[in-house]
């Protein structure tokens, strides 16, 4: 009777935790508020909870396991690419109204990263056991009502909780959180019952060695470029389609005695028919584009005309300087892109500045520094996820990205052409 009992206990425990993570992957099938969905796993809380003293050895060192991996890979892709997480944390500031908070968003995310990143080293081999699995519990209880808020009132469109190689909505965020929850609270309630595997001098060795080289990790990261270029322009990847679709028309047109609404394919409307076009009248045009979109970045000028198939499909090399701010950029970065610009000018090869500045501080800009080269204008946001550097620079060939650099690896053009070919 009594091992027909363990064997219950121990089968309850799987159906309780198999659930749990079913609910991981059935995520990404539900990127709205579904009723069902919240009661279900709701319940699961409560399930884990009420059970949490009867879950196995296997079972709690699963769940530690699971949430250890989240921890780490969450951490680590945010970690290399701290700036894309510090615009994030932006996001917020300027969602709250605490605008003052902006010059922290930095250090907060080296620190958030790093912490995260640190948590799920600390699960994985089981090291200080008792602090670690409280501060897990204490993050994910903040970040869980941060999520709560995010996705009932949708403040920011994104959390960036895995950085760019995984979007998720904001309910897709909360329900991955409750996952979380569930995994967090197997192990928490269990704590006494996990034995820790390294003596006190081993742990502090392990704790020390990772909170540093990850801290490093990401310093590189933002003196330079991402390690791992995961964001639309990456190197390598074309930003024009190599075979575009035509464009679709359709045009609708309204019947003046009955009101009736009809929508036409141009041409395959009836236009050569008289009787029926004085009968109908044209209401609007809509414009399908049926290619892919490959990015949302969009070049004007002053005029607001648009120039960003003539500069992005450009057949042969050219530089493309971004800086959101020209204000803000670092100033021995724009002495190195001037160099640059004056030995491009002087072979002819094409060297270009985009922009989110006001055409008044591009003039004063231009003025005080005597960059001659072409100016045109984009949005601030969208330039922020073309380069992680106030200026950066990057080498296209054929609407191609060959190369991208940090304002602190700026190359000389006798570098580009040894490596490059110009």
């Amino acid at each position: 009777m009594e091992l027909k009992g363990k064997i219950s206990e121990i089968a309850l425990g799987w159906l309780i935790l198999f659930p749990v993570v079913l609910c991981g992957f059935l995520i990404y099938r539900i990127p709205s508020f579904n009723l069902v969905f919240l009661i279900a796993q709701v319940l699961l809380l409560g399930a884990v909870v009420y059970y949490s003293f009867k879950f196995s050895f296997w079972q709690i060192s699963l769940s530690r396991i699971l949430l250890g991996c989240l921890f780490v890979f969450s951490g680590f892709v945010k970690g290399m690419d701290p700036v894309g997480t510090q615009y994030r944390i932006e996001d917020y500031f300027f969602a709250f109204g605490t605008e003052w908070a902006i010059p922290f968003a930095l250090p907060l995310s080296v620190t958030l990263n790093a912490t995260e990143f640190l948590l799920g080293v600390l699960l994985l081999l089981n090291v200080c056991k008792r602090v670690t699995l409280w501060f897990v519990m204490l993050m994910m209880v903040f970040f869980t009502a941060i999520t709560v808020n995010d996705a009932m009132n949708n403040p920011v469109p994104d959390c960036g909780c895995f950085g760019d190689i995984l979007k998720l909505t904001n309910w897709q965020t909360f329900y991955k959180n409750l996952v979380i929850d569930s995994l967090m609270l197997i192990v928490f309630l269990s704590r006494k019952r996990i034995r820790g595997w390294f003596n006190p001098f081993s742990e502090w060795a392990v704790f020390i060695v990772t909170l540093a080289a990850f801290v490093w990790f990401q310093v590189y990261n933002i003196r330079h470029l991402p390690v791992f270029d995961t964001g639309d322009w990456k190197p390598g990847k074309s930003m024009i389609n190599p075979d575009p679709r035509p464009l679709k028309y359709y045009l609708q047109y309204r019947n003046k005695a009955t009101g009736e609404v009809k929508e036409y394919l141009s041409p395959d409307y009836p236009f050569s028919d008289s009787v029926w076009m004085s009968q109908w009248e044209f209401v609007r045009q809509r414009v399908d584009d049926p290619n892919p979109r490959i990015h949302n970045l969009k070049i004007e000028d002053e005029s607001r005309t648009d120039y960003t198939p003539a500069i992005l499909e450009n057949p042969g090399y050219q530089f493309l300087l971004v800086s959101f701010d020209l204000s803000s950029a670092n100033a021995k970065g724009m002495e190195k892109s001037l160099k640059l610009f004056r030995e491009c000018e002087a072979k002819e090869i094409d060297f270009t500045v985009l922009t989110a500045s006001i055409p008044d501080d591009v003039a004063l800009f231009k003025s005080a520094s005597q960059f001659t080269a072409d100016f045109y204008y984009c949005d601030d946001i969208e330039l922020k996820s073309v380069i992680r550097s106030n200026p950066g620079l990057i080498l296209m060939k054929n609407g191609v990205v060959s190369a991208k650099w940090h304002y602190h690896d700026i190359p000389t053009l006798a570098e580009c052409e040894q490596k490059f070919g110009l």
